[in-house]
């Protein structure tokens, strides 16, 4: 394994939980009808992904933003 594929496994875990964490702050700005900023605290980080987009996170960020635009 390269030293890049190995940085790469320590970035996914960590941006992962940012995506997790921003799509929760995101639901709770849309409750509160801050619809715009919501959307664009999630969209930069969603953008991040390249791959994975059939994990449950990436799914459910893919939908509130679906649901801010």
């Amino acid at each position: 394994m390269t030293d890049a594929q190995l940085s790469r496994l320590k970035w996914i875990p960590a941006k992962s939980w940012e995506l997790r964490a921003a799509t929760s702050m995101a639901r709770l700005w849309h409750q509160q009808g801050k619809r715009q900023e919501a959307h664009d605290l999630l969209a930069p980080v969603y953008s991040w992904f390249t791959e994975g987009f059939d994990t449950a996170d990436l799914q459910d960020a893919k939908t509130l933003l679906e649901a801010l635009a």
